[in-house]
């Protein structure tokens, strides 16, 4: 009789183990595409596997290597692609994106990278000036190419892109240009000579520029490596990202203003010229923690946000700004990030304190085709992902084309906002909260790091420490956890793991890391 009340206590506990496993497989199982879909409007596998679906195909000889996309109206979407056409594509919503229609409106472009749609006009930046391209006729095929501004120094390195341009709040288009690599002897007549740090580029190499609405191009800031995403904030203000190399340790995003050096000297070699607004740097730090850097050279500005390299992306590209009021998920007015390398965007949610931006990343989406050059929002919210690897090698099955993505209503359970305290650090959650898993600080784990500041490619995470989850205290409405820290450090990444915390329902964070770059301790 005993040992058949202890086999049915050990059945019944069996069935209570296997209820709770089906009941959170759902939550075990959430992937990405649980939220957000990625819809192929162009791709070359596309193309050819899908004609006899009754797919409307390109036309022929057609490669979608996207370098700028700007919306339209009535359901269009225009196409820059990196051999110096622009495409308007009709169709681009529909589900599946079967009978997309293809028109070219402009071409004899030099490598445009970047496209925007400012009342009848489009503007890019071609590798040697800023361009205005209108059809004054009506018949949609462009007739007049108006050069807008131009100044800059262009030796014929192949590195010397140029992008944009981007729109602030006072009508000023935003440019940023990369530096030449390892320029040679045949290049030392176009370019310009700094000699007290001995550097060299072309005239505004490494810089971000802004022209007014008359047309006057102005140097702003200095000190870009290959700044290949340019973005404006809900306040208007200005950023950019750049990628991994000499000088930069790791990707980052960067605000924009007068006077600010970043972090490649190469781009003071324009400190000559009358109009810079960086003068006097005479020595440049090297092989030093970026921290001390900061002590030693003042005009040198931390980033907004530290990328860790492959944790958050490998090449950061564009950036975009949440403006779909909640059409596109719960993440409205913050930004997301093309990722070159690894095919994927990430997020970025941003805050001002004692006047300095800093924020957190966050992995959002990763499966895309092709390296993620373009983002543009759609006038239904979703995002369009413009693909093109240049021949460098990225994830994905092509190596151009067109994606959407698309948010599916279901919302997931996310670190939505990290925001920094003065002892420790505030999450806001999409979804109410487990008051016991979130409230243990067992749940979570922290480290800090930063990087060498140096000549030599790239960084390892140095100075890393551990960091002790002293308490937990979660607010009244489920939504907020604000950890109490010991050994905050300003100017260092902060990554954040909360494996073991769990929304009301039983869900994990979709993505359990976050990374915050702490350059002001409140």
């Amino acid at each position: 009789m005993q040992k058949a009340k202890s086999v049915t206590a050990a059945l019944f506990l069996f069935c209570l183990v296997i209820e709770f496993f089906s009941s959170t497989s759902n939550f075990i199982q959430a992937a990405e595409s649980d939220y957000y879909k990625i819809v192929s409007i162009f791709t070359p596998k596309v193309q050819s596997d899908s004609r006899s679906k009754n797919w409307k195909p390109a036309p022929n000889g057609l490669a979608l290597e996207v370098s700028g996309m700007a919306k339209m109206n009535n359901g269009r979407l225009a196409v820059a692609i990196r051999k110096g056409e622009i495409w308007i594509l009709d169709g681009v919503y529909d589900e599946p994106p079967k009978n997309v229609t293809y028109k070219r409106f402009a071409s004899g472009l030099h490598e445009p990278l970047g496209l925007l749609k400012h009342k009848d006009s489009f503007y890019t930046v071609q590798r040697s000036e800023l361009t205005k391209i209108r059809d004054l006729d009506g018949d949609g095929i462009a007739d007049e190419y108006k050069t807008i501004a131009k100044g800059w120094g262009v030796t014929g390195h192949y590195h010397e892109y140029a992008y944009g341009p981007k729109m602030d709040h006072q009508g000023n288009l935003w440019l940023t240009l990369n530096i030449g690599l390892g320029l040679k002897a045949e290049h030392k007549k176009k370019t310009l000579f700094e000699p007290n740090l001995k550097v060299r580029q072309g005239s505004w190499r490494g810089w971000g520029m802004k022209v007014t609405p008359q047309g006057k191009l102005i140097p702003v800031c200095a000190g870009m490596r290959s700044p290949c995403g340019i973005g404006a904030n809900s306040e208007g203000d200005m950023f950019y990202t750049d990628q991994q190399g000499n000088w930069v340790g790791t990707n980052t995003l960067h605000h924009m203003r007068k006077g600010a050096f970043f972090h490649h000297p190469e781009a003071l070699a324009s400190m000559v010229l009358p109009n810079s607004p960086i003068k006097g740097i005479t020595e440049i730090p090297n092989g030093i923690p970026f921290p001390k850097a900061i002590e030693k050279l003042p005009q040198l500005k931390p980033p907004a946000v530290w990328f860790p390299y492959k944790k958050v992306g490998q090449s950061a590209t564009d950036i975009l700004l949440d403006q779909s009021g909640g059409k596109f998920g719960p993440f409205a007015g913050q930004f997301f990030i093309g990722e070159f390398t690894l095919s994927s965007i990430n997020r970025v949610f941003l805050e001002k304190i004692k006047g300095e931006y800093q924020g957190a990343c966050f992995p959002f989406r990763e499966g895309f085709a092709s390296a993620v050059l373009r983002l543009e929002q759609g006038e239904d919210g979703s995002l369009f992902a413009g693909l093109s690897n240049r021949g460098w090698s990225s994830l994905g099955s092509a190596s151009y084309g067109l994606e959407r993505l698309v948010w599916t209503g279901k919302v997931p359970f996310e670190i939505k906002e990290m925001k920094a305290k003065a002892d420790g650090f505030e999450l806001v959650f999409t979804k109410p909260v487990d008051p016991k898993s979130v409230s243990n600080p067992q749940s979570y784990s922290m480290n800090s790091y930063t990087y060498t500041y140096h000549s030599t490619y790239g960084s390892d995470e140095i100075q890393k420490k551990d960091l002790k989850i002293e308490s937990v205290k979660i607010s009244p409405d489920r939504l907020k956890a604000h950890l109490i820290i010991t050994g905050l450090r300003e100017f260092y990444v902060h990554e954040l793991h909360v494996k073991g915390v769990r929304s009301s329902t039983g869900e994990p964070v979709l993505h359990p890391r976050a990374y915050y770059t702490l350059n002001q301790i409140p």
